[in-house]
């Protein structure tokens, strides 16, 4: 499973990694998140100790997403050494966002 990231684990979990990271913003009410999610949940394993991979519930811990100009959801970013790396907007394959990761890892 892919890890729960909250406002003020972001920092410590995202920004501070030493691996890349594989951010997904999300709610529960939005139906094409619930189509990543699993997906995101497959990544999460395939890539343990090689990446990060977690998630950031939008309705709960709205700091983050703010920031980073999350507007749409489902939106995947990717953190390299604490720097925005990459974004996805809405559903995409899995290879899309392993392919983001396998650039880093």
């Amino acid at each position: 499973m892919a890890l729960e990231i909250t406002d003020s684990s972001f920092e410590d979990i995202v920004l501070k990694s030493d691996k890349p990271v594989l951010v997904d913003f999300w709610a529960a009410w939005c139906g094409p998140c619930r189509m990543v999610g699993p997906i995101i949940d497959e990544i999460s394993k395939d890539y343990e100790n090689k990446a990060v991979v977690g998630k950031v519930d939008v309705d709960a811990h709205q700091q983050w997403a703010a920031k980073y100009g999350v507007r749409n959801i489902p939106t995947v970013l990717v953190f390299n050494k604490g720097e925005l790396v990459g974004r996805q907007v809405g559903v995409s394959p899995k290879n899309v966002y392993t392919e983001a990761l396998d650039a880093l890892v």
